[in-house]
C-alpha cells in the first residue's frame, strides 16, 4: 500500500481542546482503518509540526478522503507527503534511461 507522511499543526481550536486530543486520535485511527488504512504511528514532535504521523492506505482517493473529514472537524491543518520506500525508489532509479 502506498505510504503517507503527515505534518500536523494544531489549529486555534486543537489547542483550545487539547485535552480531547488522545480520545480524536483513537477515533480518526478507527476511521483510516475503516477506510482501509492504516496508521503505522503518530508522534507528538517539537518544533515547526505538533505532530506527525506515518500511514498507509489503499490509494492516493482514500488518504485524500481521510484528509478532508480530518481538515473539516477543524483541530489541525495538515501538510501530506506521498513516500516511497527505499525498494520502490531503486525499482524507479532502475528505468532511467
Amino acid at each position: 500500500m502506498p505510504i503517507y507522511i503527515t505534518l500536523y499543526n494544531l489549529t486555534d481550536q486543537g489547542i483550545k481542546h487539547i485535552k480531547d486530543a488522545p480520545e480524536r486520535l483513537m477515533e480518526n485511527i478507527k476511521a483510516a482503518e475503516s477506510m482501509g488504512g492504516k496508521m503505522i504511528g503518530v508522534y507528538a514532535t517539537m518544533g515547526e509540526y505538533d505532530y506527525i504521523s506515518i500511514s498507509e492506505a489503499p490509494n492516493d482517493e482514500v488518504c485524500m478522503t481521510f484528509l478532508l473529514g480530518l481538515g473539516a472537524q477543524g483541530y489541525v491543518r495538515t501538510k501530506t507527503l506521498k513516500a516511497f520506500s527505499k525498494e520502490d525508489l531503486g525499482k524507479m532509479i532502475a528505468k532511467l534511461p
